[in-house]
């Protein structure tokens, strides 16, 4: 697949109806037009002439590329070696093949680069006559009058008119049919001032339009421009500047300070401090050493760092981010699709009632007829449903490219509206709630030559936190450890294994069932369990050996998250754990959640949620790799990022921070969208009802109808953007957190 970038696009109904025309191509079944984000995704073999023929028809065009853009995986790269079926080559500026096209030939071309410059010059030379006409309208002849009418009308809307009289001719019923119409009937009863004004505002109606979508583009083009561009390889101790396309995994680079880190990888000589606001959307920067992770995208501060390169940059972290954020564009919420299927019918409706109030009171009414059919023509304009469509995708453009800017990853437009609806919130405790970086707080020894010995051997292997806080327990007591001869892993329980020829488990009370416990045991495990610390307990066939009392610090920001959380709304704050009950209770009490449960297994914590989803919309937040069952069984699943892979890929939101301090935020945005959506909807429609009702006492003129729909048009494009503007405070650390993020 190719992609390309569209000028000139003025609606998402004109998108679409191109999308659609363009499948119906040899080779074009799999073609993608994005209005959101004004890209087009064809097949390789597809015919570019064909492809735009049918862009010309509704007034856009390919943009000239040196080379198009081939999209494989999850990176987007340029790769020099992809062509269409038609070369696009560039030599000293001048473009050659099909992409050399002049975009004068598509005459009211709607770009907002060049095109938008020369679209203000005719709008502006329109208005100049239109207004020169009605200052001379007393002293002008009326032939000459008319001229100067018709002059205007050419200039600003003989596109609109062409391609509305094609979609007349194949009885296609969109917005330039209507205006077409509108724009005849007019000057077939003589009323060429105010067809002249129809022409005039509708074209300025349809640059609002696209200049508001492409506000909202830019935006997020401003977001994707953080990719760097090249890298500086250490080849033999010489520095050589290549294209960040070429690095490999293993190459070893030079940042100086200043520069973008080329893609993720580990320092392996110098010390600086790393802004990561890229992948975190973090202002504060973090200090880097030899031995630490680093990612591309990130700006190096003051040393020089030499790292050595872990990933090409199409697998790293910010390239998939990236990729995501625009996929995101593409992605359809229900709101959307409703407009759209809602706007088909609502087209071809608007015209038979004009048809109706243009016929009616003269037939029945012994109604004027030029009087009627003038409102007839009225009703035309005021049904285009311009704001209408434009009321969603501007909005959640912005909201996913505000969220990104936070370091918050939303996969899509559907995500984003469900994320303003949730009322159900739960939580994984470890790594969550709370630092995810537990320490053992007490043990207890029943057999000393076997315990440290057997707890090392089976936990050394393990990435798991609690595992990680035992082996430097081991470590401290100085044992040797062998190795075992058979390791299982038991989900929610802990681990067997033989050692020695004999076998042993390690974990929470489950895991060692098969025992029962002598009353020093279990009253060291209610005291452990009653002061609120994790049992990690390491029994043979026949005896506890001791126990473990592990204990994982709360982060500074849960209890005003949870606080923030409830205030905007969420009704049922829960916390899911494989912890035992006091535990649970402890933390829950410290953080402020509505809710615990206790003991869960990931099959029980996806039994939960499914329980929890009866009553409610509930988001699931989580780690992204032990919680990926209950991430996805949520109706919203929510990843703490810190650029892990596995977060990107499995949930359908990722906080890049490593902390929820932004999660508030994150839905205050979305709700946000969700109400502009709302209110948009409600003015576009409003407005139209109210002009509408003026056609009963025979009041609506076209001078109103066409500014009912432009200034709806410009109210719903400036709400919009007003989602770009950050107002909330995050409620994470304020602190510079060393190695925040590994």
């Amino acid at each position: 697949m190719v992609e390309y970038r569209v000028k000139g696009l003025t609606c998402g109904h004109c998108a679409h109806t191109m999308e659609t025309e363009i499948q119906k191509l040899t080779f074009g079944e799999d073609a993608k037009l994005s209005y959101n984000s004004g890209k087009l995704l064809v097949n390789e073999q597809i015919s570019m002439q064909k492809v735009e023929q049918i862009l010309k028809s509704e007034g856009a065009y390919l943009e000239k590329l040196s080379a198009p853009t081939a999209v494989k995986g999850l990176a987007h790269s340029a790769d020099p070696h992809a062509t269409s079926a038609h070369d696009h080559t560039c030599q000293d500026g001048h473009c050659h093949g099909h992409d050399a096209h002049s975009h004068d030939d598509h005459g009211h071309d709607h770009s907002h680069e060049g095109g938008n410059s020369r679209m203000l010059k005719l709008l502006l030379a329109s208005g100049v006559l239109y207004g020169g006409a009605l200052l001379l309208e007393q002293t002008l002849s009326a032939p000459l009058l008319i001229a100067i009418y018709l002059a205007a009308i050419a200039i600003s809307g003989y596109t609109t008119f062409w391609r509305g009289l094609r979609n007349l001719f194949k009885l296609k019923f969109n917005i330039d049919t209507l205006m077409t119409i509108a724009l005849v009937g007019a000057i077939a009863i003589g009323e060429w001032k105010e067809a002249t004004l129809v022409a005039v505002l509708f074209g300025v109606n349809e640059w609002l339009e696209g200049y508001g979508m492409e506000k909202a583009r830019r935006s997020m083009e401003t977001l994707l421009q953080v990719a760097p561009k090249e890298a500086t390889k250490l080849i033999d101790g010489k520095e050589l500047v290549i294209p960040i396309t070429s690095l490999k995994a293993q190459d070893i680079v030079r940042v100086k300070p200043g520069e973008k880190i080329p893609s993720d990888g580990a320092v392996t000589e110098g010390k600086s401090s790393v802004n990561e606001a890229a992948l975190t959307g973090e202002s504060l920067p973090v200090d880097k050493a030899a031995g630490d992770s680093v990612f591309g995208g990130s700006i190096n501060n003051e040393g020089v760092l030499i790292i050595r390169i872990e990933k090409a940059y199409e697998d790293s972290s910010l390239a998939k981010i990236l990729h995501l954020v625009e996929e995101a564009q593409e992605t359809k919420t229900p709101t959307e699709l409703f407009i759209n299927k809602f706007a088909k019918y609502y087209t071809p409706l608007i015209m038979a009632i004009a048809l109706l109030v243009a016929l009616l009171p003269p037939l029945l009414l012994q109604g004027d007829w030029t009087k009627w059919l003038y409102q007839g023509l009225s009703v035309l304009i005021v049904g285009c449903p311009c704001a209408l469509i434009l009321s969603s995708p501007i909005a959640i453009v912005s909201g996913i490219t505000r969220n990104a800017r936070n370091g918050i990853l939303i996969k899509g437009g559907v995500y984003l509206e469900q994320l303003g609806k949730i009322d159900t919130i739960a939580f994984d405790k470890t790594g969550t709630l709370t630092k995810g970086e537990p320490h053992v707080v007490k043990t207890e020894v029943y057999v000393e030559t076997l315990f440290y010995k057997v707890a090392g051997a089976m936990e050394r292997s393990s990435s798991h936190p609690l595992a990680k806080a035992v082996m430097k327990a081991v470590q401290e007591s100085g044992v040797s450890l062998p190795e075992p001869e058979e390791m299982i892993n038991v989900a929610g329980r802990g681990m067997e294994a033989v050692i020695d020829g004999e076998r042993y488990w390690l974990g929470n009370e489950k895991s060692i069932a098969h025992l029962n416990f002598p009353d020093q045991v279990r009253d060291n495990i209610e005291q452990m369990k009653a002061s609120g610390l994790t049992l990690v307990i390491v029994a043979d066939a026949h005896q506890v050996l001791g126990l473990f009392g592990i204990a994982d610090e709360i982060r500074e920001e849960s209890r005003a998250v949870i606080a923030a959380l409830h205030q905007q709304g969420i009704k049922r704050t829960v916390m899911l754990t494989g912890d035992h009950q006091k535990t649970a209770d402890k933390v829950a009490s410290a953080v402020g959640v509505s809710t615990s449960y206790a003991g869960l297994l990931p099959e029980d914590k996806v039994a939960r949620i499914k329980e929890l989803a009866e009553s409610g919309k509930v988001a699931m937040i989580g780690d992204g790799i032990n919680d990926a069952p209950a991430l996805a069984s949520a109706q919203l699943g929510i990843a703490m990022g810190k650029g892990t892979d596995s977060a990107i890929e499995t949930a359908d939101i990722v906080l890049m921070q490593d902390h929820l301090g932004k999660l508030p935020e994150a839905i205050s945005v979305a709700k946000q969208v969700n109400r502009v959506i709302r209110f948009n909807i409600a003015v576009s429609l409003g407005l139209k009802v109210l002009a509408l009702l003026l056609t009963i006492p025979g009041w609506l003129t076209l001078w109103i109808a066409i500014l009912s729909d432009m200034g709806a048009t410009i109210f719903v494009t400036l709400v919009s953007l007003t989602i770009l503007i950050p107002l909330r405070k995050a409620y994470g650390p304020t602190l510079n957190r060393s190695k925040a993020i590994k």
